[in-house]
């Protein structure tokens, strides 16, 4: 209850005239912008807006689920121990079963130390210009020999 009428009545100028007024705040007492604000008054009265939303939707505003490192590694240690006490697998198997049911629910895990997988290349890329050039020049002279 106590606020409930803080910024939506009123301005703190308003609220301070009418207690001076009133004989509630004696004129020693009044604050040291008063009598400036009295000599200069804004243009508008500042006015207490409050927001409008329709009745008619109920949105609720979606907070994006936030993962972080701890949480991937909890994931994996509750799935582990879940795995590890239904089924009598290796640890290697169990890592790998773990691994693969936690990849079901959309967590990727990755080892850490492991380069990533090596993709096969044109051995073209690899070649040099020069290298290039010089084979160019060597096929141009056979060529031209026979």
């Amino acid at each position: 209850m106590a606020g409930s009428r803080l910024e939506r009545f009123g301005t703190v100028f308003s609220r301070v005239r009418d207690l001076m007024r009133t004989r509630v705040i004696k004129p020693h007492e009044k604050p040291i912008w008063y009598d400036v604000y009295m000599a200069f008054p804004p243009k508008r009265d500042p006015l207490y807006v409050k927001r409008h939303t329709r009745a008619c939707t109920n949105e609720q505003e979606t907070v994006p689920e936030i993962f972080y490192a701890e949480d991937e590694v909890r994931a994996f240690i509750v799935k582990y121990a879940e795995l590890q006490s239904q089924s009598e697998l290796t640890d290697s198997a169990l890592f790998e079963e773990t691994a693969k049911a936690l990849l079901k629910e959309g967590i990727i895990l990755r080892r850490r130390g492991l380069l990533p997988v090596e993709e096969s290349r044109d051995p073209v890329f690899d070649l040099k210009l020069k290298d290039m050039l010089a084979e160019q020049h060597s096929v141009d002279t056979q060529t031209a020999q026979t």
